[in-house]
Parts: C-alpha cells; structure tokens; sequence
C-alpha cells in the first residue's frame, strides 16, 4: 500500500516534526508512506469571503499537480464522514482488497480545502466538528493510519 498526506503548509514546531517521523517511522514497516506539502498561502485576518475562496483555490492548484487519478483521495474537512478507529481499518482494508493501492489524504491550509478538492474525492473524511490546527491534524492522521494497521493485522494498540 501507498499512502501520501497532502498538506498544505510547512510543519515549524518541532513537537509536530518529532511526532511526524515518529509515525511515519512506525508506518514504514506497513506502507510506502510519503508526505507532500504544497506552499500555503498567507492569509490576512480580516480577508473577505472572495479572499478566502481565492486563497483555497490557490492552495487547491497545488495540490491538483500531486493528485494521481488512479488514486484514493480522501479530503480531510469538517463536512466529512466521521468513523472509529475499527472502520478507518476496515475501510483501507476493503480498498486493498478492491486492488485500490494507493491512497491520498488531503489537509488544507487554515481556511480549509477548496471545493474543487472536496468534490474531486472518493470521500470526505472527518476527525471531529471541532477545528483543529493543520498541523496537528497530521499528527493525528498519522496515528490513526498506524492504528489501523494494527487493528488489521490484529497487532496490540492502546484503547
């Protein structure tokens, strides 16, 4: 299995960056993992709704020029299915079984995903309706990527 994590964005504290690779080193022994991230825009506080839109369209394109076509993707937004730990296993587990071998998630930048990128995926995934930094969310995405890999092969995790 292929799994890549767009993200928009650099990771700046090094918490997140020594999390990142402490996931990304448990995963290795289950998946070819790779972490792509695209340029983020900057955003000003008071930005318009067309400013937003802008931005995210912006941050979008990029993302567009890394998306493979054969593909899962699964954009990570707050409008997204939300499922336990059991049912992210079980869901990678059934596109492995359909011979579907690689898989992308997708996290925007601080204003979310474009439409464009929501609407171009298999499905939309959700953690919580709460909001949370993108760069935690990579952390988090990666633990759950590795907890479902246990729970597949019936491995030992932490409840």
């Amino acid at each position: 299995m292929r799994i890549d994590i767009l993200a928009a964005g650099k990771i700046k504290d090094k918490f997140y960056r020594d999390a990142i690779e402490e996931y990304s080193k448990r995963l290795s022994g289950y998946v070819k993992l790779n972490i792509i991230e695209v340029k983020d825009e900057k955003t000003n506080e008071s930005a318009s709704d067309h400013e937003i839109d802008l931005i995210k369209a912006a941050e979008g394109k990029r993302f567009m020029q890394h998306i493979d076509a054969d593909s899962v993707l699964i954009p990570l937004c707050i409008e997204g299915e939300e499922m336990s730990s059991e049912e992210l296993a079980g869901m990678i587990g059934e596109f492995e079984n359909r011979g579907r071998s690689h898989l992308q998630f997708v996290i925007g930048g601080s204003l979310g995903l474009s439409d464009d990128i929501k609407q171009k995926g298999t499905l939309k995934l959700s953690f919580s309706r709460m909001t949370f930094p993108h760069q935690l969310i990579r952390v988090i995405l990666l633990e759950q990527i590795y907890r479902a890999y246990r729970i597949k092969n019936n491995e030992p995790y932490h409840k």
